[in-house]
C-alpha cells in the first residue's frame, strides 16, 4: 500500500511535531520553507517529549523552499502551519493562491487549514478559491516550542541534559493531541484515520461551531493574563476587575451567530469560576511544561498583536451583528494600554 504524502507548510514547533507524528503514522512528509529555513532542515531534528522525557530524532522528511514546486507534486493532504499575520500577508495570499492552484490540479488533495483566525476558513476558501469540501480546520492541543526561542522553569521529572540536546520540545497531555473540525467531512476523516494510526497521539472530529466557540473566547482569557501580567490559574481573583471583564468578553464571543445554538449554550453556562478553574485543570495536566511561562512567551511575546486582532475582528463581527460588545470593547483597549507601554 502506498504511503500517504503529507506536505506540511511551516516547520516551526507545530509543524514539525506534527510532521513526526504523521512519520509515525506512515507518512510521507514534506515541508515547504522560506529558503533562509533549509540549512536548519538538512540536520535530523531532536525533539525532546516531556510525556516519557525522552529525545526522539526526526529525518525522514525532505523539504521545498519555493511554493511553485508543489505544483507538480500530489499529496493526499496539505497540512498550513502558519500563524495569522504570516499567512494573511502578501507573500501568504500568494501561497495560499498557489495552493489552491496545487489542489484543483489533484484529485484528492485535501487541507487541514491549521492557522488560527476568527472566520480564517472563510477567507481561506475565498482567497484560494476551494471548494467547501476541500478544507477542513485543524488546531493543535500539543504545546510545542522552539527551544531556542524560549528557556522554560524545570520541573521535575525533565531531564534537562536531554532538554539542552533538543531543537524543540513538546508535550501531549490534554486528550486529542490534534483537531480538526467537520466543515469538510472527507478530508476530516481520512486525516483523523492516518494521524490516528501514529500510535503516540490522537486526532478528534469536533463539530464546526462547537470548534469556534470553544477557540475564539480564548483569546480574551491571554488578553487578561497579559493585563494581570500572566497568573497562575490557580491564584486568579475570580471576582476581581480584569477576570470579570474578560469573562464577560468570553460570553459575548460565544453568543455570537457564527457559533450557533452551541455558542449560546456556553455563554449561558460559563462562569468565572468555572473559568479559571477549566484553565487551572489545564495547567496541572501540561506539567512537568510550565504552562504559564509558555503562554507569557507564546501570547505575551509571539504572537501577542495577533491576539488582539483576533479578538478585534470578534468585535468587528459582533458589532455587525447589532451586538454591544461592550466588555470585549474594553477589554481590547485595556490589553492595548499594556502592550504599548511594554514596547
Amino acid at each position: 500500500m502506498a504511503k500517504s504524502r503529507v506536505l506540511i507548510v511551516g516547520a516551526g514547533a507545530m509543524g514539525m511535531v506534527t510532521g513526526f507524528i504523521l512519520h509515525l503514522a506512515g507518512a510521507e512528509v514534506t515541508f515547504l520553507v522560506r529558503p533562509h529555513r533549509a540549512e536548519a532542515l538538512n540536520h535530523p531534528q531532536r525533539l525532546y517529549y516531556y510525556n516519557d522525557n525522552s529525545l526522539k530524532e526526526f529525518k525522514e522528511y525532505t523539504y521545498l523552499t519555493y511554493p511553485s514546486q508543489i505544483l507538480d507534486k500530489e499529496y493526499d493532504f496539505i497540512v498550513i502551519t502558519l500563524d495569522g499575520a504570516a499567512l494573511k500577508n502578501e507573500t501568504g495570499q500568494s501561497l495560499v493562491r498557489t495552493i489552491g492552484s496545487a489542489v484543483r490540479q489533484s484529485k484528492h488533495t485535501g487541507v487541514v487549514l491549521g492557522t488560527v483566525f476568527f472566520n480564517i476558513r472563510s477567507w481561506f476558501l475565498d482567497v484560494s478559491g476551494l471548494p467547501e469540501d476541500k478544507v477542513t480546520l485543524g488546531w493543535i492541543t500539543i504545546r510545542a516550542y522552539s527551544t531556542a526561542a524560549i528557556t522554560l522553569p524545570l520541573h521535575p521529572p525533565t531531564d534537562p541534559e536531554l532538554l539542552s540536546k533538543a531543537s524543540f520540545a513538546w508535550i501531549d497531555n490534554l486528550g486529542n493531541g490534534f483537531g480538526v473540525d467537520d466543515s469538510a467531512p472527507k478530508v476530516a476523516n481520512a486525516f483523523a484515520k492516518l494521524y490516528n494510526s501514529s500510535g503516540v497521539s490522537t486526532c478528534g472530529i469536533t463539530p464546526k461551531a462547537q470548534a469556534g466557540s470553544y477557540t475564539n473566547p480564548i483569546f480574551a482569557i491571554y488578553a487578561a493574563c497579559a493585563i494581570l501580567d500572566w497568573p497562575r490559574f490557580k491564584d486568579i481573583d475570580t471576582q476581581g476587575e480584569i477576570w470579570r471583564l474578560a469573562v464577560a468578553a468570553v460570553k459575548e464571543i460565544q453568543a455570537l451567530s457564527i457559533h450557533g445554538e452551541l455558542g449560546q449554550q456556553a455563554a449561558q453556562s460559563t462562569t468565572e469560576a468555572t473559568m479559571a478553574e477549566r484553565f487551572a485543570d489545564i495547567d496541572a495536566k501540561l506539567l512537568p511544561l510550565d504552562n504559564r511561562a509558555f503562554n507569557q512567551y507564546h501570547h505575551g511575546g509571539k504572537v501577542n498583536e495577533q491576539d488582539t486582532e483576533h479578538l478585534r475582528a470578534c468585535l468587528a463581527f459582533g458589532e455587525e451583528e447589532g451586538k454591544d460588545m461592550a466588555a470585549l470593547r474594553e477589554l481590547i483597549r485595556k490589553v492595548e494600554s499594556v502592550s504599548r507601554f511594554h514596547i
